[in-house]
């Protein structure tokens, strides 16, 4: 029976760069979730009958979160509706699920890299037919429709058994209760040389991946375990926890330092490696060799070639603007585009739908290619064991010599979390007002070349966007950042992105924050960070 139910808006129901993410308490409160997916509905057009996709990472509230979803989305006339078991989809999953099976949509529940628990946080996101997140008119639709709903349709009905493989019929609607993982596993088979890699076990290459108690431990243990024979125990914290087993699922050099700490050693792994939340994130480190994210994606896209689905070679590189340009010397050798675009992976869809671009990458440890509309841990994962195998190198002599050969981007991101929201507004504000008395301006011996307010206009639907960080560029090469993120939920965090390129390889082995020491104290200078936070350093450095 299909009830219609009274309600009143709450405030704040605007989705971010990666949908709606509130602490779970909000989402708890009556009709918070029935709300909002109502209000993602009412936006859309020509849905009855068709398919929509639903899972999640399986952090606590996932499972009754996708109970209301699924009665929503029956109630308002969807037809099939396919939900990974247990609740459970990875976000690259959700979206090979999406495009493989021709759906309208997917509901995604989850909150990526955030903490989660009774005390953490819960997040929920629509994509499209792409697979890839809605675009900004989308959600900008949503949110206005939040602020005005009045009722929401939902199917009343017994909760559904997520557990077991099944199809359910509710009328002419179906409900498939499908593995989460079987599709996934056979898209890599598809990319990756899978023999090649299993030779590179068998002749006792190492590798620890971590999947922080998240989404991504079923995925890692069937592939990396059970089909290319990695030895049993090197997929840690496999099973997927509502609180992520108290871990901070987020794959960096801090809430995954023992796994740095285990690469470092000189009988650590040939490959230590982590996957976050939602599985969308990844960290990868050599022995003796961490690989920042933009690195990686420098890497990736000069070796891709090597991959199966890779061999006629890629037609672009699209990076998001606050990451290392050390993809761009890539793009300019091998002659193809490189796309600098702001934050937010829905940026990159349209380039890979157009065929403009192969292999996207993002600084916060996102990377992925036109296998799918979203960023892919596992799939970085598989595809450096690839290179591994196919080079038959270390990770520290892949990226020393790649070096050599491009030069190298010191790079650091500053994370200030949880500051108040009025003053990083007011920091950003003054030094957006200061940004044209900057050029030429000199501190010691660095000196500003120009400063500006980045910008894009998308080469495919001729859409602008307009505020998305702040850019400082000095004359020798040298460029810091400032923006806000939109992926916390309490307070405003603050990035703040430092690089500077060093072509000569006797100067590429300095540590980073030697390399870019006085930059990081004139970032703190010229935003007045600590005047406008009240931050004398910052939360994270990665």
């Amino acid at each position: 029976m299909i009830e219609t139910i009274a309600t009143t808006p709450f405030e704040g129901q605007r989705p971010g760069t990666s949908g709606l993410r509130k602490k779970t308490l909000l989402f708890q409160q009556k009709n918070y979730v029935e709300n909002f997916v109502q209000s993602i509905f009412d936006c859309l057009e020509g849905f009855e009958g068709s398919t929509l996709v639903v899972g999640g990472d399986g952090r606590f509230f996932n499972r009754e979160a996708i109970q209301i979803v699924i009665k929503i989305a029956l109630a308002n006339g969807f037809g099939r509706i396919l939900v990974g078991q247990g609740g459970l989809l990875s976000t690259p999953a959700a979206s090979n699920v999406i495009r493989q099976y021709g759906a309208f949509g997917g509901i995604v529940l989850s909150a990526s890299h955030n903490p989660g628990g009774p005390h953490g946080d819960v997040g929920i996101k629509y994509n499209v037919a792409n697979g890839g997140p809605a675009p900004e008119k989308v959600t900008e639709a949503v949110f206005a429709r939040t602020k005005e709903i009045k009722q929401y349709r939902i199917l009343n009905a017994p909760d559904l058994d997520l557990d077991r493989l099944q199809t359910l019929r509710f009328g002419a609607a179906t409900v498939e209760i499908i593995d989460p993982v079987s599709d996934y596993a056979a898209l890599m088979q598809k990319l990756f040389d899978f023999d090649r890699i299993a030779a590179l076990f068998k002749s006792g290459f190492r590798l620890q991946f971590d999947a922080m108690s998240a989404v991504t431990g079923p995925y890692a243990a069937r592939i990396f375990e059970e089909f290319l024979g990695a030895a049993p125990g090197s997929v840690l914290n496999a099973t997927p926890l509502p609180d992520f087993g108290g871990h901070h699922p987020d794959p960096n050099l801090v809430h995954a330092k023992h796994l740095y700490d285990l690469a470092m050693t000189s009988d650590g792994p040939d490959l230590c490696a982590a996957s976050d939340g939602d599985g969308d994130r990844n960290l990868i480190i050599g022995r003796g060799r961490f690989v920042t994210p933009s690195d990686s994606l420098a890497l990736i896209a000069a070796n891709a070639h090597l991959a199966p689905g890779y061999a006629g070679g890629i037609k672009g590189v699209a990076r998001s603007m606050p990451t290392s340009r050390a993809a761009d010397k890539v793009a300019e050798k091998l002659k193809i585009p490189l796309f600098e675009t702001p934050t937010g992976w829905k940026f990159f869809g349209n380039l890979l739908d157009a065929g403009m671009a192969t292999i996207c990458g993002e600084e916060s440890a996102g990377t992925g290619s036109d296998h799918v509309r979203e960023k892919d841990g596992l799939w970085a994962v598989l595809m450096w064991l690839n290179i591994l195998a196919a080079r038959g190198e270390s990770v520290d002599a892949i990226v020393t010599k790649h070096w050599a050969e491009y030069g190298r981007n010191y790079y650091a991101r500053h994370d200030y979390e949880e500051v108040e929201s009025d003053g990083a507004n007011a920091l950003i504000d003054a030094l957006r007002a200061a940004l044209p008395s900057l050029k030429g301006k000199q501190y010691g011996d660095l000196r500003i070349a120009g400063a500006d307010d980045f910008s894009y206009h998308d080469p495919v639907d001729g859409s602008d966007s307009a505020h998305q960080g702040l850019r400082i560029h000095f004359e020798d090469g040298g460029r810091i950042v400032y923006r806000l993120s939109g992926t916390g939920t309490a307070g405003a965090t603050l990035r703040v992105y430092i690089e500077r390129f060093e072509p000569d390889p006797t100067r590429q082995q300095i540590e980073t924050a030697t390399a870019l020491a006085d930059l990081i104290t004139l970032s703190n200078e010229i935003a007045g960070i600590a005047k406008f936070t009240g931050r004398a350093a910052p939360s994270v450095i990665t």
